[in-house]
């Protein structure tokens, strides 16, 4: 299933498209799309409706955040062995954990805006991972039965403020629309092997990264593990898994960052497609 949350921001609705990807309200039988739905047993119960059965949404409304009232937004960071080689970082021993503040949350076209005094802000195309069910001290093994489903995440990150404010990444990762999410869920059983999804992402135009989950240095399977064993993940929880090179601050010879009135495009195979306009807080 693709499941969809539509409709004004802190309004949105829950709906799932049918096969023709014709948007269908899910009103009458879940409040949302959020931790208490996305259990295996309330995915089966989603999966379980026709289609053809529930009202086509009318016009072109906004699309929201996949996932609602989103729990702990987790983040690793140089996951990728090609994208730690452009930053010149060494491979790291285990996963890299930072923070992305709830408040960043946005729907997948909606404006991205720098914040004041921003100098430095960056994309990163994600592969973002929907915790479906309680995991505590999982083994990699079982670590996917975990698993609700997939999405796509543009982790926007302000360099500057993430490297030279004195303090952890979550200072530059964690601004106000600095994290795009959706446009669908995509249960797991639709993505037959997480660690094997094209990906890429464009800036006016112009292709600035191409990768593949392939090359992630832990896979989200050993991710889960990990974070499980430090933490409780919750139904609605979100871990957002790397991304692959390409990155504004890793072109050569000078970093190339954001200015307002550009326009980033993702995609991940299977996942669906993002674009925001870059504009400026006030």
């Amino acid at each position: 299933m693709k499941l969809v949350r539509y409709g004004a921001m802190g309004a949105e609705k829950p709906g799932m498209l049918d096969g023709n990807g014709v948007l269908r309200d899910l009103s009458a039988h879940v409040s949302d799309i959020s931790g208490g739905t996305l259990s295996d047993a309330g995915l089966e119960k989603l999966r379980a409706i026709d289609p053809a059965s529930l009202p086509a949404v009318e016009g072109t409304p906004r699309i929201g955040a996949c996932v609602g009232s989103i729990g702990k937004f987790l983040c690793i960071g140089l996951n990728y062995s090609d994208h730690a080689a452009e930053t010149g970082a060494a491979i790291p021993e285990h996963p890299i954990l930072f923070f992305k503040a709830n408040s960043a949350i946005v729907g997948p076209n909606d404006d991205v805006s720098m914040p004041r005094g921003s100098t430095n802000t960056d994309w990163e195309v994600e592969l973002g991972v929907v915790i479906g069910t309680t995991a505590k001290y999982v083994s990699k093994e079982d670590a996917l039965n975990h698993v609700a489903g997939y999405c796509v995440v543009n982790d926007v990150s302000e360099r500057h403020f993430q490297t030279q404010l004195t303090g952890q990444w979550t200072k530059g990762k964690s601004c106000d629309t600095f994290g795009p999410t959706g446009p669908w869920l995509v249960t797991r059983d639709e993505v037959a092997d997480p660690q094997s999804l094209a990906m890429s992402l464009d800036v006016n135009g112009k292709r600035m990264q191409t990768g593949n989950t392939s090359t992630m240095i832990f896979s989200v399977a050993e991710i889960i593990e990990h974070l499980s064993g430090l933490m409780t993940l919750h139904p609605g929880d979100v871990i957002t898994t790397g991304t692959p090179p390409g990155v504004g601050m890793g072109m050569k010879p000078n970093p190339v960052y954001l200015k307002k009135g550009d326009v980033m495009e993702l995609t991940i195979e299977g996942l669906g497609h993002q674009r925001q306009t870059v504009t400026e807080d006030a």
